[in-house]
């Protein structure tokens, strides 16, 4: 058996283990504690982290595309290149995500993305734990830098024929849409992450979605209703929104995009001490812009996408409408660490154990724990990300 053997700081969901040991063998982990008493065979090879952190592989369960590939181009030569560039951003598991488009177009990306997952190999880059079923069933006010031409309601014939596919794993409706509520039980009764995103609902709209099986909201203060928004459709007396509701509800879940341009610091940190790092996921909602120049690019399909520009640091429709960031996970993890109160493995818990309990494949990743895939990063002491393996395989740069 071939054993792989680290030293080094290990980032553990609670705690920091200062000078512990991590070994790997056949894809998997097989041993994390202290290094005193790691099973290390004499003159076997050790390497050793002084200057940085071991970490496990980071989770994105909202992501679009990157390095001018959008997974919606519905190749299996986007998904990849997508997935390669997110893997050098540290990581290892991502959940590609629909944007609106026609029902030719959503299938193509399914397929794409099934056929990378069924065929991966370690040069692919990040693995595919599932699609986010994301587009098109979206608020039609909502649909931010999104095609409005490719918007609808939810049709069952439509969702449950993706759905039979076995590759969706997170799936997004607006609340307030009629066939909302079917969604959601097909959905939920199906063991996916059920999300509510790109809407309007008022707090009875939401609770509606909650009974139904709904238990995630897509990426918090973007494109989701407020209180002053539904005052402006409804009057008075004032209704809460999508924000109260996640708020209150300790069963809800949700997910910032930390890239420093979509929310500010004070957001951020009100994010994390309100809702806390086993409820709060990051995500980068990464387009293709990603590790691009600054341009003007696609959002979606390459050849009916929605135009948006990159200035290197997001993306944008106008200067009063974002589309979407153009970093990594490694930005996200990094701003929430250096922005917030939370502890670096807090920040890198919301980037991997979370996530991966909320699509219900904590027992196979999100942390360095004994028999989980030997998925992890090496990160240094700013916490760039040096190198990234996947099943205990080093991945090139």
């Amino acid at each position: 058996m071939n054993h792989s053997v680290f030293r080094g700081n290990l980032v553990l969901p609670d705690q920091i283990l200062q000078d512990g040991c991590l070994v790997t063998g056949d894809g998997l982990i097989e041993y994390v504690g202290p290094w005193d008493t790691c099973p290390v065979e004499e003159q076997q090879a050790v390497r050793h982290i002084k200057d940085g952190w071991i970490a496990p592989g980071y989770v994105d369960i909202h992501v679009h595309g990157g390095e001018n590939a959008d997974y919606m181009d519905g190749t299996t030569e986007a998904v990849r290149i997508a997935n390669r560039i997110h893997a050098r951003h540290g990581t290892t598991t991502l959940f590609p995500t629909t944007t609106t488009g026609t029902p030719d177009q959503l299938d193509r990306m399914l397929h794409a993305c099934l056929s990378v997952q069924e065929n991966h190999q370690i040069s692919d880059g990040a693995r595919i734990g599932g699609v986010h079923y994301y587009g098109p069933f979206f608020a039609p006010d909502k649909v931010g830098c999104h095609s409005l031409d490719g918007r609808r309601d939810p049709d069952p014939d439509e969702y449950i024929r993706c759905f039979d596919l076995g590759i969706i794993q997170v799936a997004t409706c607006a609340a307030e849409l009629p066939g909302a509520e079917a969604f959601y039980r097909e959905a939920s009764q199906r063991g996916y992450l059920v999300t509510c995103g790109h809407s309007n609902a008022t707090w009875n709209e939401m609770a509606s979605a909650f009974e139904a099986g709904m238990r995630h909201v897509d990426h918090f203060w973007c494109a989701m209703s407020s209180i002053s928004g539904i005052r402006k459709q409804y009057g008075f007396p004032m209704q809460g929104s999508m924000e109260q509701f996640v708020l209150m509800e300790p069963e809800m879940s949700t997910e910032v995009i930390a890239d420093g341009e979509h929310l500010s610091p004070e957001l951020l940190e009100f994010a994390y001490r309100m809702i806390g790092p086993d409820r709060l996921c990051l995500v980068t909602d990464a387009n293709r812009a990603m590790g691009m120049p600054p341009g003007k690019y696609r959002f979606g399909p390459n050849d009916e996408g929605a135009w948006f520009e990159s200035d290197g640091k997001v993306g944008f429709v106008s200067r009063e409408s974002l589309a979407s960031s153009v970093v990594g996970m490694d930005t996200m993890v990094r701003n929430m660490y250096e922005n917030t109160s939370a502890e670096i493995h807090e920040a890198i818990r919301m980037a991997t154990l979370t996530p991966a309990e909320r699509v219900g494949m904590d027992d196979e990743i999100g942390s360095l724990e004994v028999g989980k895939r030997a998925d992890f990063i090496l990160l240094d002491s700013i916490l760039e990300v040096k190198d990234t393996f996947v099943e205990g395989m080093e991945l090139e740069r």
